[in-house]
């Protein structure tokens, strides 16, 4: 992020890998997007994501959804 976008408020998002138990930034960024909700998860609020499928949930309610999906496709 450069320094006009910081001045102005501009948020980008985050490319992550995620691991078990923490994630590495391979892009910096404000934010990364839910795979179920589309909704923007703050890299300080993040806390559920799955290294299975590497994509990050908003909330719990959202990674169980995304779980349940993900199992009835492969079963």
């Amino acid at each position: 992020m450069n320094k006009i976008e910081r001045f102005f408020g501009l948020k980008t998002e985050a490319k992550l890998r995620y691991l078990d138990g923490e994630y590495q930034v391979l892009v910096p960024g404000d934010f990364v997007r839910c795979a179920v909700t589309g909704r923007e998860i703050p890299l300080a609020e993040l806390r559920y994501w799955s290294t299975e499928l590497q994509e990050a949930y908003v909330d719990a309610e959202a990674s169980l959804k995304r779980y349940l999906e993900t199992r009835k496709k492969s079963g």
